[in-house]
């Protein structure tokens, strides 16, 4: 199993490039994507867009086919340019390229790759192969570009741009100093403690159903990068019935008897279909709990991340403490290392 590996820091001036590894950009998205540059700008970075993260390209739900979304992302990795890459958007197409990605090349020279959603299944995958500890979090259309711009904190304020935008520079640019307590973003409803307790360990986590899928391919997870990690997942638009199954799946490959701490996010579009007429629907939280059983993990639910809303930056691999108990998340270490 590969040691973590963290990305170099970037610096003032540093080229981002923003790629189009899972699906195609929309023609009303471009003012969205516009935004999400403009706020890569912000960080004091300077920002190219691919050719696939353009308009008008399209494969049926993908940017292209694999080869050439497996191509354009491998001349990301291997451009010395090139010092961060940020997905545009998610989908349903990284399945279809994993067999051709570059891991020489993020070994010779690991840079920060960032997504969520569709994405989370890339950087598991890398992950997996080189310990990369990609950072899960919003990419430039929607997150960037959409949901930073209608957030709001745990005390009703309208949360800034620029307070995520100061919270992903940190956690691209500083190798010294970790991000530390990370801070709630909704007005309605914060983070809800499911199961006391306090842990720590190694983030790892993404969309439920890509990680569980994933563990099905040459790219799984091995065992031991669950032993003591704090696991997080978010899912969307699926039924309860779904994540429970999937739930049990990593109930009966050994997950839940190797973490220490479980982080739930803020589910988006998870319906509690199939049950009687006449039965009360469960909760995700009875869900979440009832296929842990009696195991003492602390659980951390309705966090912010997934795709309800904005995402904190969470990079894999990254040791992180989760204290359910008083409904906190801290990372504590950084998540590059220095130039």
């Amino acid at each position: 199993m590969p040691d973590v590996l963290r990305p170099r820091a970037l610096a003032p001036g540093d080229l981002v490039a923003v790629a189009a590894p899972a699906g195609p950009l929309e023609a009303d998205a471009v003012p969205l994507l516009e935004r999400g540059v403009a706020m890569l700008t912000a960080m004091g970075f300077r920002v190219r867009r691919t050719p696939l993260a353009e308009p008008g390209r399209r494969r049926w739900w993908a940017a292209a086919g694999p080869e050439a979304q497996a191509e354009e992302f491998n001349r990301l990795l291997r451009d010395p340019e090139v010092r961060a890459i940020v997905a545009h958007t998610g989908g349903q197409a990284v399945a279809g390229w994993l067999d051709r990605l570059d891991v020489d090349a993020v070994r010779a020279d690991p840079k920060p790759v960032l997504g969520c959603s569709d994405v989370s299944l890339l950087l598991l995958a890398l992950h997996a192969r080189t310990g990369l500890a990609g950072l899960h979090g919003d990419m430039a259309t929607y997150g960037l570009g959409g949901s930073w711009h209608g957030a709001a904190d745990d005390g009703g304020a309208a949360t800034t741009a620029a307070t995520l935008t100061g919270l992903y520079r940190r956690a691209l640019t500083d190798p010294a100093v970790p991000l530390g307590p990370l801070p709630g973003l909704r007005a309605s409803g914060g983070w809800e403690c499911w199961r006391p307790g306090r842990a720590s360990g190694p983030l790892v986590g993404g969309l439920l159903g890509r990680l569980v899928a994933l563990q099905a391919t040459p790219y799984a997870l091995p065992a031991e990068r669950f032993d003591g990690a704090v696991l997080f997942w978010e899912e969307v638009e699926r039924p309860l019935s779904a994540v429970w199954q999937d739930l049990h799946l990593l109930r009966m490959s050994g997950v839940f008897d190797r973490i220490a701490g479980l982080v739930v996010g803020v589910p988006h579009r998870v319906t509690a279909t199939g049950c009687a007429d006449d039965a009360p629907a469960p909760s995700l939280r009875e869900v979440v709990l009832d296929v842990l059983g009696d195991r003492p993990l602390p659980v951390l639910g309705q966090v912010d991340l997934g795709h309800a809303g904005p995402n904190l930056p969470l990079p894999l691999g990254i040791r992180a403490t989760v204290d359910a108990t008083v409904r906190a998340l801290s990372l504590d270490e950084p998540a590059v290392t220095p130039r």
